[in-house]
């Protein structure tokens, strides 16, 4: 778990965030959205989080895309379709997203990564 600390100390306790969601927000992971008349288009991530904790979100993204074949597999498509830079992000924004739930379950990361496979329900009960 040492490898989440730098996560930790600079997002502190994740029980605050009630859903990965928000976590994703603070980080600034999430799209912006400009709305009106009722449409909607997403923009480019918000950036409204600490720039260094995200940096090193995508950092960490790109390596564990390389070591994750599940990750690997979502890395290569949405390279594909959208680009080296924005797949990069969306990775850093699934290990946040992984992260979030290591902490928030006391688990590891084997242990969660063969937990995704079962239902969300029970994921969320503890």
């Amino acid at each position: 778990m040492w490898a989440t600390s730098p996560f930790v100390l600079m997002v502190g306790p994740v029980a605050r965030f009630e859903r990965s969601k928000q976590l994703v927000s603070y980080l600034g992971l999430n799209p912006r959205e400009h709305s009106s008349g009722g449409k909607q288009k997403l923009g480019s991530i918000s950036k409204q989080g600490n720039p260094m904790l995200r940096g090193l979100l995508v950092e960490a993204g790109h390596t564990a895309a390389r070591l994750d074949a599940e990750l690997r597999r979502d890395y290569q498509r949405l390279r594909l379709r959208r680009g080296g830079s924005v797949a990069k992000v969306a990775i850093a924004r699934k290990l946040a997203v992984r992260l979030y739930w290591m902490l928030r379950r006391q688990v590891n990361y084997a242990q969660l990564v063969r937990m995704q496979g079962s239902s969300r329900a029970t994921l969320v009960q503890q």
